[in-house]
């Protein structure tokens, strides 16, 4: 009997939590992920009615499933172009997921980490010391890391401040960022005054920054959608420089595409409403 063959298209395994309502990980990955033409394989950390950024909601942790059902994508024989991860809520978890790249990486196979831990200067809540000290290990696995700035200076032991940046502070962040491990780094939401700006090392030891103007109130999922196309780009064999510059400008068409339709902040950017214009 001739084996079945799952791997005749490309595919990304992206590990992150699903929220049904709110437009963040998962529920942003599957669809612009296919929609650039690779196949979006959805592992669950943790089921959501909808994000944490809400009064209230439901949630069941998957830890304890993780293993069982990374299993089954073994016995089928998976292969993954890709793997893309997003927030983590333990030790375990982020354990877990290094398990699942021994298992499921090879040579050829772009790993990506958003290494989702803070925000605005703040560790996230669920965050101790040991946890970060295993997202560096996280991290030091991985091709391509996008940490906002809060990130960058919790993954660098960087003190942050909420003064201007001078791009002697950035290179020396992005040196240290360099030193765990990422060929690509591509440091979001750095402040400069109107403007926010991304600062991008390429594989080739370059810097390159970019900037937008600033618009809007912080939305949920916006992050997601960064890191969605840049590795389904990295997977479709697009530059760095060019992949950045377009997820940069597809995140601000979607904010902006927000504000038009009167989208709550909490509900995330009506993304569906630019996805045409993504390829």
């Amino acid at each position: 009997m001739t084996k079945t063959d799952h791997n005749r298209q490309k595919k990304i395994a992206v590990i992150n939590d699903m929220a049904g309502f709110g437009r963040c990980s998962l529920a942003v990955s599957i669809p612009i992920i296919s929609r650039m033409g690779v196949q979006c394989c959805a592992l669950p950390t943790a089921i959501f009615s909808n994000h944490t950024g809400f009064p209230s909601y439901f949630m069941d942790d998957y830890t304890k499933h993780f293993r069982e059902y990374a299993g089954e994508w073994k016995k089928l024989g998976l292969h993954f172009q890709g793997i893309s991860t997003g927030f983590l809520g333990s030790k375990e978890q982020v354990e877990l997921v290094l398990e699942f790249l021994e298992e499921f990486s090879d040579s050829g196979t772009i790993i990506a980490v958003d290494p989702v831990m803070g925000d605005y200067g703040r560790i996230y809540p669920s965050y101790t010391e040991e946890m970060c000290e295993e997202m560096r290990l996280l991290v030091h696995r991985a091709q391509i890391i996008t940490p906002n700035l809060t990130e960058a200076c919790i993954l660098t032991r960087t003190e942050y401040h909420d003064g201007k940046w001078t791009m002697r502070e950035l290179r020396r962040m992005i040196a240290a960022l360099r030193d765990l491990g990422p060929e690509r780094i591509v440091i979001t939401g750095i402040p400069q005054g109107e403007f926010i700006a991304n600062l991008c090392l390429r594989s080739d030891g370059q810097l390159k920054l970019t900037r937008q103007y600033r618009i809007g109130e912080q939305r949920s999922g916006t992050g997601d959608v960064f890191s969605s196309i840049i590795i389904a780009d990295a997977v479709n064999g697009v530059h760095f420089d060019d992949s950045v510059k377009k997820a940069s400008r597809f995140v601000k068409r979607c904010i902006l595409k927000s504000i038009e339709m009167g989208i709550p902040t909490t509900d995330g950017v009506c993304f569906e409403e630019v996805l045409g214009s993504l390829h």
